[in-house]
């Protein structure tokens, strides 16, 4: 038994030996054959024959090499069989792929900084080539703080009153400032808004002179998702001024009088740093109709926030207060008296045109195919909000994401798929104007929802 063992031992070396002599013969009459090559160049390096395989590394020659893709095929070759300084010379044209190639060269060669330089150009030109493990080699680790010796003292903004939460928002980096230009459509409301509001902001004198005070409440209401957090900061952005995002966690507490000394804190902040503007979305979480609160505590919220706006010893001059709510028939009356918020707006979903140009906004920095056709998608996406929109362009994104993971390189955005996310993506108003169309006809008390009657009588249109 171990004498046939042993033969059949021997038949498998000469096997094998045959095969690499009539691949070494295949690769002589077909030297373009970097593949073969990669094959025998493994097989001699198992075998431990260095001679063999140095010889076979030295007939690599760029000169006899034109393609890049087998000029990056040979430098691949060299830098697996240990010959970096030999790989560089194929590798001389500035291709994203010719660039990602060279950086695992220079990284092999210790040349961290070019590598790093080659490797985010390849990058910049083509996102599909982006490789995790070779930016995590190119990583620099910072000992120590350029001209100190030590590592830089971390400054706790916090006590014992303070939560994480808060600490995450004080430690946030400013959001950068948004204009009317990156809100699309929304053109009637952004004309009240720059008459009402801007201008008073802009000519603070020739208001004066009229006795007009700059500043006031403006509620601003419609379907979720339609652009009321977006035209808030827009506003501000506008103005020049101060923007202060109130969320509800930064007024409602447990301990009774503490919401509403933190509620009054926020407004002299506002005070404060004229122009500002104080933003409060979900407003009905903090100016609910009184007579369904329960608690004495919530009511008395809501009379603090009354006072705040227009209290006898409240100088609000330079400070706008904007609201947004997808409930305005959960708001306490009392806040639509003149003086408080009496401005109030609807903010409704966007019409075609403006459809098309918040698909233009939302593609706009990103890969597209040229020509790209968006006014068939607008006129498919009816009742369309403008986050039901990004989440179009969103799902449409992943789909050439994925294509460009699959061909090794950047594949932009086509018609295709947007279309095909057209047809995943559903609208998420329709709820909403359902139950604003009950309010509108059978609640609408001093015609506090024309608005919403005169957008339903036009839908169903071409819109």
């Amino acid at each position: 038994m171990r004498t046939i063992r042993r033969r059949a031992g021997q038949r498998e070396a000469a096997m094998d030996d045959t095969t690499l002599q009539a691949l070494t013969s295949a690769y002589q009459q077909s030297p373009d054959n970097l593949d073969l090559l990669g094959v025998i160049l493994g097989a001699l390096r198992d075998r431990g024959a260095e001679a063999d395989r140095q010889n076979l590394l030295d007939q690599l020659d760029p000169e006899s090499i034109g393609d890049p893709a087998q000029r990056r095929s040979a430098a691949r070759l060299l830098l697996t069989h240990d010959r970096p300084n030999r790989a560089l010379d194929f590798l001389d044209d500035d291709a994203p792929q010719t660039r990602l190639q060279r950086s695992r060269v220079l990284l092999a060669l210790d040349r961290r900084a070019e590598a790093r330089r080659d490797y985010e150009a390849a990058i910049a030109a083509s996102a599909a080539l982006e490789d995790p493990d070779l930016a995590a080699e190119l990583a620099v680790r910072v000992s120590e703080v350029e001209g100190q010796g030590q590592r830089p003292r971390l400054r706790v903004l916090s006590n014992d009153d303070t939560t994480r939460e808060e600490v995450a928002r004080v430690l946030a980096p400013a959001e950068e400032t948004v204009t009317f230009d990156q809100v699309g459509g929304l053109d009637e409301i952004k004309e009240q808004i720059h008459k009402r509001i801007i201008l008073p902001f802009q000519k603070p004198k020739l208001f004066a002179r009229f006795k007009k005070r700059v500043g006031g409440g403006i509620l601003m209401y419609g379907p979720p998702g339609c652009g009321k957090t977006l035209l808030a900061r827009a506003t501000a952005g506008e103005c020049s001024a101060h923007f202060i995002n109130v969320q509800i966690s930064d007024v409602l507490d447990m301990y009774i009088g503490e919401s509403e000394r933190k509620l009054h804190e926020l407004f002299e902040q506002a005070r404060q740093n004229p122009p500002s503007v104080l933003f409060f979305d979900e407003i009905e979480a903090l100016g609910g109709k009184r007579e369904y609160r329960r608690e004495g505590t919530a009511a008395k919220l809501v009379s603090q926030f009354l006072s705040e706006l227009d209290g006898f010893q409240r100088d609000n001059q330079g400070v706008l207060v904007l609201g947004a709510t997808n409930v305005p028939w959960a708001i306490d009356p009392a806040f639509r008296r003149p003086g408080r918020f009496d401005r109030v707006l609807f903010v409704p979903p966007p019409d075609r045109l403006a459809r098309q140009r918040i698909l233009e906004i939302l593609l706009a920095d990103r890969p597209c195919a040229p020509g790209l056709a968006l006014a068939p998608l607008a006129q498919g996406s009816s009742g369309f909000s403008g986050a039901d929109l990004e989440n179009l362009v969103e799902t449409a994104t992943e789909s050439a994401i994925e294509a460009s993971i699959e061909s090794g390189e950047e594949v932009p955005i086509q018609l295709d798929d947007l279309s095909a996310a057209l047809r995943t993506v559903k609208p998420t108003t329709l709820e909403w104007l359902t139950t604003a169309r009950n309010y509108a006809r059978y609640a609408n008390e001093g015609g506090q929802y024309d608005e919403v009657l005169a957008f339903l009588d036009r839908h169903g249109r071409s819109r």
